[in-house]
């Protein structure tokens, strides 16, 4: 139910200032930060009984295709910085969702399994996931939805060596 008071656009949330919610509305950090909070809103509403992230489902998501990644491999694969990523793994290993195992070639490196529970639920969060993805752009035509795709795909691998966690190809 929407609150009474909420506003149903951005700009209505600031029109006491016109000039300046027209400005703010022309950044596209601005509209980048807004659908990043907008799509994980309804990554977790879709996916609320899981208790899992976008960047663990992520993370899930490339250990399940990779087996046996490790750890600097998983964060430059999907662009998390290391410390970030250790801290995640180690709370999914808690969690018995992922374990890690020293590397046969340098037991310095971990490499990073799922658990059949961490299976479980990537395959449970598989269409929950696929709703939240289409929802964040339902509002755009289905036509305009593949080119707003590979706008964002050129964008991000444009700036990719600007990210503190460029991904590796």
């Amino acid at each position: 139910m929407k609150n009474q008071s909420s506003p149903d656009t951005i700009a209505e949330a600031a029109e006491p200032d016109q000039a300046w919610t027209q400005a703010i509305l022309e950044r596209p950090g601005f509209l980048i930060r807004r659908l990043h909070q907008i799509h994980v809103s309804l990554f977790m509403e879709e996916c609320s009984g899981f208790d899992i992230t976008p960047v663990q489902y992520s993370i899930m998501s490339m250990v399940s295709l990779y087996p046996g990644k490790d750890q600097h491999e998983l964060g430059q694969a999907i662009g998390v910085d290391r410390a970030t990523l250790a801290n995640v793994v180690a709370r999914l290993e808690k969690r018995d969702v992922l374990r890690r195992e020293n590397a046969q070639h340098d037991r310095r490196v971990k490499q990073v399994f799922l658990t059949q529970a961490g299976q479980d639920i990537l395959d449970q969060m598989s269409e929950p996931a696929r709703r939240a993805h289409a929802r964040t752009i339902e509002a755009l035509p289905v036509k305009g939805r593949a080119q707003f795709m590979s706008a964002m795909k050129t964008l991000t691998e444009a700036g990719n060596i600007h990210s503190r966690a460029p991904v590796k190809s």
